[in-house]
């Protein structure tokens, strides 16, 4: 292993990989829940889903750890799911047939730009400062979407969103962890965001056992019982039947479009901010081996349409692994590996409610958002469209979004500085497609 991941040059053993694989796994968990509902409104089995689920972030996980050596996890990404129930199948009308279609179609693209190196042109076109904005703007994501989860910030009529009862066991367990975590973090304890993590695991076992119910009111949903789910897979191949949508439907196109950017700019967007955390990054501002965690990106979403669950894309709680200290492959692998014992692991991942992954989520997110820095907030058209990436990150609860919002920003900027010819053709491209993206993409 010391070898094949290097783990002694990127300042690493397998300890902390393992470790760091675990903290991975645990803040990704989720998804082994939450996915299988969210499919199941688009007329999909639970159990079905599930089984595609943990398979294909199993699988590609070992893939992205073994043939690119990142310590990327990957499941079926949130937002991206939505998009296939709420928007392709609800709204444009296609079967859940279809719509897998589109996925894998759109898998098939990826794998395309990515062996003829477009995407990887595409990331390393992005200028060095909106880099530091988009890993510092998931910072922000991550630790919000922590904070919704566990109840600190929930949503209000009047303002949109505003502070959650800190009276509720959730919250304040989450509250404590976060606490614990920030001290465990300042004071360079080992592994501080795993330890902190299974320090809020006990003590909500134990406030729970002390009286102060309702620690598991926001348990992941839909684990109790998953041990003895009785595998269907049904869904296994589902997309080649509904290969004929994508001729007969008029809005399919559409649909394969608008998962392809989802998924495009969300991933690059995860491998950037992972990418500034570690050594992925080289003194030119690239990422380093990036065509193959493009790949197995890209292979991730057609191999999770095979299975029969929607995009499997890179997911931005890596972060969580790499600050306790993972920095290759070996830790992706393990997460990989906890994907797949999923099932026997179901009476554990009870204990891991939104309240016990927040604190990794927020801490980790800190320490992201610390690449502002890097930031010449001197300059206007980078502060501009720093800022822009930030906000509309957070706000618009979007990835790519964020990046799109960022880059059209920052060409204006170019524009109006009088700079429009420092601009790569890359960047402009880009720019016409955020905005015809946001013009035409269904809502």
């Amino acid at each position: 292993m010391e070898k094949f991941f290097g783990l002694e040059e990127n300042g690493t053993n397998v300890r902390t990989e393992i470790i760091a694989g675990i903290t991975t796994f645990l803040a990704m968990a989720y998804i082994l829940a939450v996915n299988p509902l969210i499919l199941h409104d688009a007329g999909m089995p639970v159990s079905g889903v599930f089984f595609a689920t943990a398979i294909s972030s199993g699988v590609i996980s070992i893939l992205m750890g073994v043939l690119a050596n990142y310590p990327v996890a990957l499941s079926s990404g949130m937002g991206v799911n939505a998009l296939f129930t709420y928007t392709v199948v609800a709204k444009m009308g296609l079967s859940w047939k279809g719509a897998l279609a589109c996925v894998l179609v759109s898998g098939i693209i990826f794998i395309l730009i990515t062996v003829t190196n477009v995407r990887k042109m595409i990331i390393n076109a992005i200028p060095a400062q909106l880099k530091l904005a988009i890993g510092a703007g998931i910072g922000f994501f991550v630790a919000f979407v922590g904070l919704k989860n566990a109840g600190v910030i929930v949503t209000n009529a009047s303002t949109l969103v505003s502070l959650g009862d800190f009276k509720t066991p959730t919250v304040v367990l989450a509250l404590l962890g976060i606490i614990i975590t920030l001290i465990l973090v300042i004071k360079n304890v080992p592994a501080a965001v795993f330890v902190g993590l299974v320090i809020t695991v006990v003590i909500g076992v134990i406030m729970n056992a002390v009286g102060l119910q309702g620690t598991k009111t926001q348990a992941l949903p839909a684990f109790t019982g998953v041990a003895s789910f009785r595998w269907d897979t049904s869904l296994v191949g589902a997309c080649f039947s509904g290969m004929g949508e994508l001729f007969s439907h008029p809005q399919c196109w559409l649909a394969i479009f608008s998962l392809l950017f989802v998924d495009f700019f969300d991933t690059a967007g995860t491998l950037v901010a992972v990418a500034g955390k570690t050594n992925l990054m080289d003194e030119n501002g690239e990422l380093k081996n990036v065509e193959r965690a493009l790949l197995s990106d890209s292979i991730g979403t057609c191999f999770g349409a095979i299975m029969g669950t929607s995009t499997v894309t890179s997911f931005v709680e890596s972060a969580s692994g790499v600050g306790v200290g993972g920095r290759t492959g070996l830790t992706a692998v393990v997460t990989g590996i906890c994907f797949l014992l999923a099932s026997v692991l179901s009476p554990l991942l009870s204990l891991v409610t939104y309240s016990v992954t927040a604190p990794a989520l927020v801490v980790v997110g800190i320490m992201m958002a610390q690449q502002l820095k890097g930031i010449d907030w001197d300059n206007m058209i980078v502060a501009a469209a720093t800022f822009v990436t930030v906000i509309v990150m957070i706000l618009g609860y979007s990835i790519s979004n964020g990046i799109a919002a960022g880059f059209i920003v920052y060409a204006a900027g170019m524009i109006a500085g009088g700079k429009a010819k420092e601009i790569s053709p890359i960047v402009w491209v880009l720019v016409v497609l955020f905005i015809f993206y946001f013009v035409v993409a269904p809502k």
